[in-house]
C-alpha cells in the first residue's frame, strides 16, 4: 500500500470514523432493541398486527373481516417481511451503513441507526391511513408463501412488540385455488403443458371436473404443496418461538364455519375494548360478497365459472388419484398436524 493511499484512508477514518466495505457489501441489520422500541412509540402509538399465511389461504378475506371493527384498520400487501426485496432493502448496502453508523454523526448515539429507519418507514405507512379512519388499531396482511420462517425472524427484528396472525387453508384447496388464478390470468407462469391442460379444459371440462383428468402438472403440484407444507411448518415454530402469546393461529374453515366466533377471539386478541353484537350481521354481509370472484368472473368469465371460489373441498372432486398420491408425498404429514385428516388414507 502506497503513502498517498494509506494517507487518503486515515483521513477518511478521522473524519467519518470508518471505511465502508470495498465489496459493497454491509453488516447484518441489527435488531430493534426495546429502548428503542420505547422511544419510537412516542411517536408512533398505535398497536400494530400482521396477517401472515400461504397465498390463497384467505389471507384477503381475513383481512376485510378484522377491519370491520371500528376500533381496528388493516390493509394489504405491503410486503414488508414477506416479498422481496423486502423493508430492510432501504439500507441494504455498505454505504447506507457507513452513513448510519459513522461517528461523526452524533444522531446514532454509538448505534446503527438502520432498526430505527426500519422501524419509522412501516409506523408512518400504516398509522397515517389508521390516523386518516380515525382508528387505534392498524395492520397490514400480507401472504407468506416463499420466505416462510424467514420473514417471521425479519418482522420480529423490526416489531418485536407487534402481534402476528397467521391463517391456514387446506394445501389441496390452496393448490386449486392458486391453479385456477394462474389459469385465469393466463400469467407468464403458464408453460408449454399447462397451456395444453388448459386449453383441453376449455374444449371439455367434464374429464377435469369428475377428477379424471388432471389440472396440474406433477411439478406445479410439488411446488406448491411442498411450499405449503413448508410454510406451516416454519411460520408456525418461528411465530410460536419468538411472539409467544402475540402469535395467533387458526384455519380458514374454522372462520367460514363460526365466523363470529373466530373474530371475536381475532379481536380480543388484538386488545379492542368492546366487541358489538351488531358486528355479527357485518360479518354475514361481507362474508356475502366476493371481490375476487367478481375480479376473475371479468377477467376470464369461461375459466373462473368453473370453480366455486372461496368454498371448502373444491379438492375432493377435482384431484385425480396421481393427484393424491404426490400430494400425500410432499405435504400429507402437515394435513394430519392440522387436523385435516387422521391418517394417509384419503
Amino acid at each position: 500500500m502506497n503513502f498517498v493511499h494509506r494517507l487518503r484512508l486515515a483521513l477518511q477514518i478521522l473524519l467519518k470514523g470508518q471505511v465502508a466495505s470495498s465489496q459493497g457489501r454491509r453488516s447484518p441489520v441489527p435488531a430493534i432493541t426495546a429502548e428503542e422500541v420505547v422511544e419510537i412509540k412516542q411517536f408512533f402509538s398505535r398497536p400494530k398486527f400482521f396477517i401472515f399465511g400461504h397465498a390463497r389461504s384467505g389471507t384477503t378475506l381475513l383481512m376485510r373481516l378484522m377491519r370491520l371493527h371500528p376500533q381496528v384498520h388493516c390493509n394489504y400487501q405491503a410486503h414488508f417481511f414477506t416479498r422481496r426485496p423486502l423493508l430492510k432493502s432501504l439500507v441494504d448496502s455498505a454505504e447506507i451503513e457507513e452513513w448510519l453508523t459513522r461517528k461523526s454523526n452524533r444522531w446514532n448515539c454509538g448505534r446503527d441507526l438502520s432498526p430505527i429507519v426500519l422501524r419509522a418507514v412501516a409506523d408512518m405507512i400504516l398509522e397515517r391511513e389508521a390516523a386518516r379512519a380515525g382508528k387505534p388499531i392498524v395492520g397490514d396482511k400480507s401472504p407468506s408463501s416463499t420466505i416462510h420462517g424467514q420473514a417471521v425472524r425479519d418482522l420480529y427484528d423490526v416489531y418485536p412488540d407487534a402481534r402476528l396472525v397467521y391463517i391456514v387453508r387446506d394445501g389441496r384447496d390452496v393448490a386449486v385455488s392458486e391453479r385456477f388464478r394462474n389459469f385465469v390470468e393466463e400469467s407468464r407462469f403458464l408453460n408449454a403443458e399447462d397451456r395444453r391442460i388448459l386449453a383441453e379444459l376449455r374444449r371439455d371440462a367434464a374429464p377435469f371436473r369428475q377428477g379424471r383428468r388432471s389440472i396440474f402438472t406433477e411439478a406445479f403440484l410439488r411446488r406448491v404443496g411442498g411450499g405449503w407444507a413448508t410454510n406451516l411448518s416454519e411460520v408456525e415454530a418461528e411465530g410460536r418461538r419468538l411472539f409467544g402469546d402475540r402469535f395467533f393461529s387458526l384455519r380458514y374453515e374454522d372462520v367460514l364455519r363460526e365466523p363470529f366466533e373466530q373474530l371475536s377471539r381475532l379481536w380480543a386478541f388484538l386488545g379492542v375494548d368492546h366487541i358489538a353484537d351488531s358486528l355479527a350481521q357485518a360479518i354475514q354481509e361481507e362474508l356475502a360478497s366476493n371481490p375476487d370472484e367478481e375480479w376473475q368472473e371479468r377477467r376470464n368469465s369461461d375459466i373462473a365459472s368453473f370453480l366455486p371460489k372461496g368454498q371448502v373441498g373444491n379438492w375432493q372432486r377435482l384431484f385425480t388419484e396421481r393427484d393424491r398420491e404426490v400430494f400425500k408425498a410432499v405435504a400429507g404429514q402437515a394435513l394430519i398436524r392440522w387436523g385435516y385428516e387422521s391418517s394417509l388414507d384419503w
